[in-house]
């Protein structure tokens, strides 16, 4: 499906949707060229909730959470940098 159908076969909803084929422009934006709705969802919360147990599940598919409200999707790839970590560090001498 395309985001157009989407909106108008769940009209102001939150989804979690699935890219089944994508791609990424050079001004890196990702545009979804086939979707699919995997769940919809009473609130944002709960929709982030679905996919992030989706996301945990099924670390290769590429699933979103969105609002139908949206009359176009905005996805914009973000290049991380740097290292993550879950431990404070100590100032302490």
């Amino acid at each position: 499906m395309q985001w157009t159908e989407i909106r108008e076969a769940y009209p102001d909803q939150w989804l979690v949707i699935e890219a089944l084929q994508a791609h990424t422009t050079p001004d890196k934006h990702r545009v979804l060229d086939k979707i699919t709705v995997v769940d919809h969802a009473d609130d944002g919360s709960t929709a982030m909730s679905i996919y992030h147990q989706l996301h945990k599940q099924y670390p290769n598919r590429e699933f979103y959470f969105v609002h139908t409200g949206r009359e176009e999707l905005d996805i914009r790839v973000r290049q991380w940098l740097g290292i993550r970590r879950n431990d404070a560090v100590s100032s302490e001498r």
